[in-house]
């Protein structure tokens, strides 16, 4: 039954990023191109330690988290106002995903990897948090929105809580409840006022 929730949440995750690649193919959405390859490559980092820990159906979401991301960075190419900007970030978070992999190497601990997977995809989140806060037109919330049911389903499907099984989880969603209030923020402020 919980297995049948998580399958659940994955789709919906993937529903929202087929959304968002459709706004992006449109040009709505102007999504970073260096954050959406880098929250394509720590979900999946985080995903192999937590499977080679002996996680199985719960990480499918975290496996989304990464997959979504990467169909959006594919189809940003296609958008001539996607924007590909490497700053002092990007250079963090790729060094963070560099050093999950080699710690993970030389350590075996599961553990190293996802909490440097965690660093490394936060890094990748500040530049679009940023935008989000400050130009929401720029962003769709659906990607956000829905990716805040895979990890949902995924924490209730666990059954023993286990540091690889629940980590990357909490921190999902707790970046996309904050990516999806910035991006729809305003709307709610303005619908706000326009009923007074």
């Amino acid at each position: 039954m919980l297995q049948n929730l998580v399958f659940f949440g994955a789709a919906i995750q993937l529903g929202g990023a087929l959304i968002y690649v459709k706004e992006t193919l449109a040009g709505y959405a102007k999504p970073n191109k260096i954050t959406f390859l880098m929250w394509s490559i720590a979900p999946f980092i985080a995903a192999t330690a937590a499977f080679a820990n002996g996680a199985r159906w719960v990480i499918l979401p975290i496996f989304m988290a990464g997959f979504g991301p990467l169909l959006v960075f594919i189809v940003s190419f296609k958008n001539p106002k996607s924007f590909w900007k490497l700053n002092l970030f990007d250079y963090l978070c790729g060094i963070f995903s560099l050093l999950a992999l080699i710690l993970w190497m030389i350590t075996r601990e599961p553990a190293v990897a996802i909490f440097f997977a965690i660093i490394s995809d936060l890094f990748a989140a500040i530049p679009t948090l940023i935008k989000s806060w400050k130009f929401p037109e720029t962003e769709s919330h659906w990607i956000y929105t829905t990716s805040i049911f895979g990890p949902l389903t995924g924490l209730l499907a666990i059954k023993q809580w286990q540091f690889s099984e629940y980590a990357f989880s909490i921190y999902l969603l707790a970046i996309d409840c904050a990516l999806a209030f910035f991006v729809i923020r305003k709307s709610i402020i303005n619908l706000f006022k326009s009923q007074k």
